[in-house]
């Protein structure tokens, strides 16, 4: 690792800690050359498995899609950061518990509307009326009460034994 300060190619790790449920390590290092001392982390990479949208295009996983979308539903909500963060952790760990290369916009969804009922009721709704894209109060309705019988469908009656640990 090069030192930011003075670009030597010398440092030395003075510690080392695991952060965000062991995605990320922070180091703490130190310039053997200018003693200076400074940060870094390190990211694992994951290969995320493509998305299909509705229309059968195909692109890559976008994580700050997600992010937008609940932030949006979350907006004036009593819902923190790091609550969405871990939301996005445990749907990314749920995506790649599938296994597939390949997942549908539409299983995305619903692992967020899921992850949303359960953290907010108000986010669950603002989430699933723009995502569901109802015509109506009736359709919406109806569309809420499908959405809960295809998410156990697709995800806890699956025989891989971790989908079901949402």
């Amino acid at each position: 690792m090069n030192c930011p300060f003075c670009q030597a190619t010398d440092t030395k790790v003075l510690d080392s800690r695991n952060l965000q449920e062991e995605y990320t390590v922070r180091r703490r290092r130190k310039c053997e050359i200018c003693e200076k001392r400074f940060t870094t982390y390190e990211n694992i990479e994951i290969d995320m498995p493509m998305v299909i949208k509705n229309d059968g295009r195909r692109e890559e996983y976008s994580k700050e899609k997600i992010l937008l979308g609940i932030q949006r539903a979350c907006q004036k909500r009593p819902v923190s950061s790091s609550q969405i963060d871990r939301i996005i952790t445990n749907i990314e760990k749920s995506v790649m518990d599938i296994g597939d290369k390949e997942v549908r916009t539409r299983d995305i969804g619903h692992l967020v509307m899921m992850y949303l009922k359960h953290l907010d009721p108000v986010a669950y709704v603002r989430f699933a009326s723009v995502y569901i894209n109802f015509h109506d109060v009736d359709e919406f309705v109806k569309g809420l009460k499908e959405e809960k019988s295809t998410f156990q469908n697709v995800f806890l009656n699956r025989p891989d034994e971790n989908s079901a640990k949402l």
